[in-house]
């Protein structure tokens, strides 16, 4: 029965180190962040088996305060942060597969084709510019001709034609409100108590 009560303690102690650690899904977890986590769930079935519960709640936790650490160093220097963290890696540039970096990284063209298939892009020549991010996840900035039209351009290219023919109709729109506003107040005007 104790064994019983050593799991419940080590899910509770395990879900809340995790949860002091970060909330961030296993794809985008750094590689530090990774091993802390694979380490943490292989020390917490320890003393399951054992009688060590106190040493290993010690131990998650300096795993924890460790992960802790290693952000807070990354954010104050940038090249621990290249160390343990990585920089995204050109894989695109300007509609061009860049062979070097993809070789590098181990990284074939059929995976590449598969992220870019996954984000609803169909030809490697529509993206300009793709990086593999240190979590594995894929960025990309589309050419100019494939991005998606915006609310803000459509009005760009709609509002000239727009009030084009306003002013060729030299007439005022009308307000399709006014004319039950109007109505409103002549017949039934509002009666305050």
């Amino acid at each position: 029965m104790e064994f019983f009560w050593k799991s419940i303690l080590m899910v509770v102690a395990g879900i809340l180190l995790l949860r002091i650690a970060g909330r961030k899904s296993i794809s985008q977890m750094t590689l530090a962040q990774t091993v802390v986590m694979i380490s943490i769930g292989s020390v917490i079935i320890q003393p399951i088996v054992e009688d060590s519960v106190w040493r290993t709640l010690a131990v998650a936790a300096i795993f924890v305060g460790s992960l802790i650490l290693m952000e807070y160093l990354q954010l104050k220097f940038n090249f621990i942060e290249k160390f343990i963290t990585g920089k995204s890696k050109i894989i695109i540039d300007n509609g061009d597969l860049n062979i070097k970096n993809m070789k590098k990284l181990r990284f074939t063209v059929d995976q590449l084709e598969m992220r870019l298939r996954q984000s609803g892009i169909t030809t490697i020549t529509d993206v300009k510019y793709a990086t593999l991010e240190p979590n594995g996840q894929l960025g990309y900035e589309l050419q100019d001709d494939a991005k998606p039209l915006t609310v803000g351009e459509f009005k760009k290219l709609v509002g000239p034609l727009i009030q084009n023919q306003q002013a060729s109709t030299n007439k005022p729109q009308p307000n399709i409100f006014e004319e039950i506003k109007d109505k409103y107040e002549q017949d039934n005007p509002p009666k305050f108590h």
